[in-house]
């Protein structure tokens, strides 16, 4: 039986209380707010402040997988510089992380 047909249809024991039913609902909202959304939220607040303390010269990976080095920095866009001096324009939200976080992981 899933938890919704007995909600639905379960109705408590005499001197029950008819809240002991949501304890587990309860439990696993619980459970998923700390294990995933909290997590995920600090993860996107240091990823946020990596973003605005980016500075000239700096090494940064993509989104896409392009490794550079920034050369220029405006409001919303930032000019990395890849290899052979080529300039490419890109959002500041298409920054990932650094290189040296990468090499840390392996």
């Amino acid at each position: 039986m899933n938890l919704l047909s007995v909600v639905l249809m379960g109705s408590p024991q005499p001197g029950a209380s008819p809240y002991g039913m949501f304890i587990p609902l309860i439990l696993v909202i619980v459970v998923f707010y700390f294990f995933m959304i909290r997590p995920q939220v600090k993860r996107q607040k240091e990823l946020t402040t990596y973003r605005t303390s980016l500075k000239k010269g700096d090494k940064i990976v993509t989104t896409g997988g392009i490794y550079g080095k920034i050369a220029e920095i405006e409001e919303t866009t930032i000019i990395i510089e890849v290899e052979d001096k080529m300039r490419l324009k890109i959002d500041k939200n298409a920054i990932l992380r650094d290189p040296s976080e990468i090499a840390q992981q392996r």
